[in-house]
């Protein structure tokens, strides 16, 4: 038996049920699920069985049974202020200014290891742990944030905004293990979630729908122009919050070569339009950036970036501007560089610094 007392953040599916199995095994710990919206957040009819989102009744119910299984206590906490002041504003802020978001990078955020760690301070616990595939090692006087073993399921990138202090007091125990093996532990448990499928939506827009969902919240949907490149009006789109940089479909834009979305212009709402070799660009600036591998970049040195999650990371090299803003220049062109995403740069496995793209 250690010395921690861990809060787990448990969500009803297989990774956080057998992250809090293996802590469990030495350690007192309270389980707890998030509670982050309501049903009047959702689109009728309210999330089903059949989404992929988390945090639905069925997931409730499912980690607090799995809790009960291994003997331990289980709470719900009412974060849905937060969670709308946080995450749902900011997603529909960055809409407002033609950005992209990630609204789980602000979960992780903002929820889980600001919000959670609050709460698990408040029940005298030690530590937090979460079902994330990612590492935390300390190293000198820093801790640092890497890649989890099985590549195809590390989740470094969405967690790069955690402190040091949240670094300290967190814990990641399936950093070390690949998705198999941990469907293989439930399954030897005979959790009721062993097969469970991973979530995959965004958690208040189970259909999909972002615009929908942004319209839902007071965005008013402007009509506007699609322009191309040398200033021609194309035709009509139907209001930015349906655009992303490098989109294709859903254009309704007839023309004699492939056209996609280059830039969202909120000043005068237009969505310009162009070809997809139009898309590469190499150079660009991150802001509201959080250094994990060191306390500051006093030179130039070489990453590897991702600027998205499903993005291979590749080589770069990448400047500290100020406190808060980073300059980041890919060797080789890249697609569709997304302001309102965030770029995760990297030494090796090792998490350098994250933020928010800007162009």
């Amino acid at each position: 038996m250690t010395d921690k007392k861990i809060l787990i953040a448990m969500s009803g599916g297989v990774d956080s049920s057998v992250a809090a199995y293996l802590l469990t095994q030495d350690n007192p710990c309270i389980g707890a699920m998030m509670k982050l919206y309501t049903n009047e957040d959702l689109p009728p009819p309210a999330a089903t069985a059949n989404s992929k989102t988390c945090c639905s009744l069925e997931d409730a119910e499912d980690a607090r049974q799995t809790a009960n299984a291994m003997g331990i206590p289980f709470y719900t906490f009412n974060f849905t202020d937060t969670f709308a002041q946080t995450v749902m504003t900011r997603f529909i802020d960055a809409y407002k200014k033609g950005q992209t978001p990630n609204p789980c990078i602000d979960c992780n955020r903002f929820l889980k290891f600001e919000r959670f760690l609050q709460r698990a301070t408040e029940l005298d616990c030690t530590h937090i742990a979460t079902g994330h595939y990612a590492r935390i090692q300390k190293s000198g006087d820093r801790y640092l944030l890497k890649k989890g073993l099985d590549i195809t399921k590390d989740q470094s990138y969405v967690l790069y905004s955690m402190t040091q202090q949240q670094l300290a007091r967190t814990l990641l125990p399936l950093g070390e293990l690949t998705k198999e093996e941990v469907r293989k532990i439930a399954e030897t448990q005979g959790f009721i979630n062993a097969t469970k499928r991973d979530s995959q939506d965004i958690c208040f827009a189970p259909d999909g729908d972002y615009a929908g969902f942004i319209t839902r919240h007071g965005l008013d949907n402007k009509l506007g122009n699609f322009i191309s490149t040398d200033g021609r009006i194309l035709g009509q789109h139907r209001g930015i919050i349906h655009y992303t940089i490098g989109q294709r479909k859903g254009l309704g834009i007839s023309a004699p070569h492939p056209l996609f979305v280059l830039k969202i212009n909120t000043t005068d709402n237009t969505v310009i339009l162009g070809r997809d070799e139009e898309l590469f660009t190499t150079t660009f600036i991150a802001t509201d950036i959080n250094l994990i591998a060191a306390e500051k970049i006093t030179a130039p040195i070489k990453v590897q970036a991702k600027i998205r999650y499903s993005h291979q990371p590749q080589p770069a090299t990448l400047w500290q501007l100020d406190e808060d803003t980073i300059r980041i220049q890919f060797d080789t062109p890249q697609r569709a560089i997304t302001p309102g995403q965030a770029v995760v740069a990297y030494d090796g496995d090792t998490v350098v610094v994250g933020g928010t793209i800007e162009l």
